[in-house]
């Protein structure tokens, strides 16, 4: 009986938080008149945390994330699940891909960062098709019909341009045309169609709708050859990284110290860092004397923080180094790439160097200045003293003058 009325305690305690979390939920949204353009975020339930003595109290947050969400998704769960946001924490700095999709109705311009897609424009037409009428006028129609289509791709070819060059240089990774007919062969071999873009195209794929269906179908189709580009991307960082190693250009670093160092005096050109590598960055604080420090620690290391004098330092601020160097990397005025496991070069540089390295701008030494380089410049000193007292004096390294002992 005993268990049977915790059981039913239980489940009403659930109802009860669960019930909680929706009218805050809908006093929350009581804020907003419209849905916001990328959407809106909202978590809600409770939790003890570590300031709250155990007690639970409720947490609520609402925001608009800094890309749009293409998903309405309501979970009930012991946990706030971000798993859906992941894919807005692409980064910035990371040029995306194009997508035209062109058929005799119209013409979508879109562009796909992860897994978040945005149409960029919608363009309508109306091409005349062949047909066997008009008797003697038919020669004067289907020349027409194909001036109307030349204007149309012409207009394409300019407005490609418009969407996917910006200071005289494409700002997509890679193009993708998509069609049902020949037209997207037409935009990719017309003179209009800038040679800029006709060097990045990847694919062209035949869908069999236009319009955003057949952009949904186009991102489909093309996922083995976008993945392919971004693993060739990562082989060729990896390859720019090992060979500065093998020429010994000293325009390298890996290890969170030496490369953060070399973050700080702006050497870095290129950040290389595994997308899943467990190191947070700590801001601490020294009770003995309020001196505040910063270091970067592994998860397993970060138990005992203690000074060398056995001080145990207060940790002011915990995050992840992921999140904190996808947010401030161009601070330091480098570009930052993400590196996966799933090659030879990944896994040797994850194995070999730690996840985490930096191809510089210039040489860098990173030997540490210690007390043995202290006590070699001090010993190097007492030889330029005895050398020059020799000189003067004519004595030994024992101090006798010439002359003594028969000398």
């Amino acid at each position: 009986m005993s268990t049977a009325r915790r059981q039913t305690s239980g489940r009403a305690f659930n109802r009860q938080s669960v019930q909680g979390a929706l009218r805050s939920t809908h006093q929350m949204l009581k804020k907003y008149n419209i849905s916001p353009e990328n959407g809106l975020v909202i978590y809600c339930g409770t939790a003890s945390t570590e300031d709250s003595n155990g007690k639970e109290r409720q947490l609520a947050m609402h925001f608009e994330p800094h890309r749009p969400i293409r998903q309405f998704i309501y979970r009930c769960h012991n946990r706030f699940d971000t798993e859906n946001l992941k894919a807005l924490l692409v980064d910035e700095g990371e040029d995306p891909y194009g997508f035209i999709v062109i058929d005799g109705n119209g013409t979508l311009f879109g562009r796909v960062r992860g897994t978040a897609r945005e149409v960029l424009q919608k363009l309508s037409v109306d091409l005349p098709r062949k047909h066997g009428r008009g008797g003697q006028s038919a020669l004067r129609f289907d020349r027409l019909r194909v001036e109307k289509r030349n204007r149309y791709i012409r207009k394409i070819a300019e407005m490609s341009t418009h969407h996917f060059i910006s200071g005289d240089r494409p700002n997509v990774r890679g193009l993708v045309l998509a069609g049902s007919g020949d037209l997207k062969d037409a935009l990719a071999n017309d003179k209009f169609f800038d040679k800029r873009l006709r060097s990045i195209v990847l694919s062209k794929v035949d869908v069999s709708h236009g319009g955003e269906t057949g952009f949904d179908q186009a991102i489909a189709l093309s996922a083995e050859t976008i993945g392919s580009v971004v693993f060739l991307r990562e082989q060729h960082q990896l390859e720019r990284y090992m060979s500065e190693i093998r020429r010994d250009t000293g325009k390298y670093c890996f290890s969170v110290d030496d490369t953060m160092g070399a973050l700080e005096m702006g050497a870095v050109d290129t950040l290389i860092v595994w997308e899943d590598i467990d190191v947070n960055r700590l801001e601490l604080l020294n009770p003995a004397n309020g001196e505040a420090t910063i270091s970067f620690l592994a998860s397993d290391d970060e138990k005992v923080v203690a000074t060398d004098a056995g001080e145990v330092l207060e940790v002011l601020k915990k995050e992840s180094f992921l999140d904190w160097i996808s947010n401030n990397y161009q601070s330091f005025g480098c570009s930052l790439e993400f590196i996966s496991d799933r090659s030879g070069l990944g896994r040797q540089f994850i194995m070999g160097f730690g996840g985490i390295g930096a191809i510089l701008r210039w040489p860098v030494d990173f030997s540490p200045v210690d007390g043995n380089n202290e006590e070699m410049s001090a010993n190097l000193n007492d030889d330029e003293t005895s050398e020059e007292a020799s000189k003067a004096g004519h004595s030994d390294e024992y101090g006798f003058e010439d002359g003594e002992f028969g000398l």
